[in-house]
């Protein structure tokens, strides 16, 4: 569902929000298209337990123990941060998923580094038995596959499309369902500019770029501006936005549009890939350091 942005703008541009947080209650957005396929195929290989990787807020965790649980399916979360054993009940993520049935395997930073080495990964199928590997984040061919579906013919009238990156799949469906004369745009939540590589080995098209300006200071971070920015546009919109990754967007997108960086008359769709079991997480830590706290009842 395609929702106008209602709020005042400059250079008559128009700004509209592609809802993809209600396609599912508890798998949203992307992470409900990356995990279509991929779900498909482990039960095309016959396989009874899907395995994936996350930190203590990963939307990702979340999506997967809950896919799981709804398909039948054992789930394994290996869990970065070995000091998490003793705090799931603390953790309302790790908690959500070991109500939907899922297994955590918890283990050091130093360690969860080696994820994609083939020893690693030996060592949890000798620890677990066979099981249907699903990347940290979610991204592979088959993710980037269910990604390509997120835009439709409705959405050819766009000049711009504008979406948030973690691991770079979801920037690279979409890139790879554009229009010749559409341009595609990512924030990235993590620092630095290592994502291009990534995502050139997924598309070919040229027509896009990432806006490195707007992480907040890395992946998990925010400050007292983009809670308020989230809390506001909550009361003018009823929109919700998560902190760790569309909220970011959005705040970018329209710090861009005051700046005049889009051209007059510009159409700008907003890709909103859900996330937003991640606030009561970021609100706990919020309430710890006593800083205010993200409004929207989740």
């Amino acid at each position: 569902m395609n929702q106008e942005i209602k709020i005042a703008l400059p250079n008559s541009i128009t700004l509209v929000i592609k809802r993809e947080d209600l396609i599912h209650p508890f798998v949203s957005g992307n992470k409900f298209r990356k995990l279509k396929y991929n779900l498909l195929q482990a039960k095309a290989e016959n396989q009874e337990t899907l395995l994936t990787f996350g930190g203590a807020f990963s939307n990702h965790i979340a999506a997967v123990a809950f896919a799981g649980f709804e398909n039948g399916l054992k789930t394994i979360g290996v869990i970065r941060g070995d000091e998490l054993r003793g705090k799931i009940d603390d953790n309302p993520t790790l908690k959500f998923a070991e109500n939907c049935g899922m297994q955590f395997e918890f283990v050091s930073r130093e360690d969860y580094r080696q994820k994609n080495e083939i020893l690693f990964l030996a060592e949890l199928k000798n620890k677990f038995g066979s099981f249907y590997l699903i990347p940290e984040g979610g991204t592979n061919e088959l993710a980037i596959k269910g990604c390509e579906e997120i835009l439709t013919n409705k959405d050819a009238e766009f000049n711009y499309i504008c979406a948030a990156v973690g691991t770079g799949g979801t920037i690279s469906g979409i890139i790879n369902s554009i229009l010749p004369d559409q341009k595609v745009l990512g924030f990235p939540a993590l620092k630095g500019d290592f994502l291009k590589e990534e995502i050139r080995s997924f598309v070919k098209s040229q027509n896009w770029d990432l806006i490195n300006d707007y992480h907040f200071g890395g992946y998990g971070k925010i400050n007292n501006e983009l809670v308020q920015f989230i809390n506001d546009f909550y009361l003018q919109t009823k929109i919700p936005l998560d902190p760790i990754y569309t909220g970011k967007m959005v705040f970018g997108v329209i710090d861009l549009i005051k700046k005049n960086y889009f051209p007059n008359n510009s159409k700008i769709l907003l890709i909103h890939t859900g996330g937003i079991q991640g606030i009561k997480g970021m609100n706990n830590k919020l309430i710890k350091k006593q800083l205010p706290i993200i409004t929207i009842n989740v």
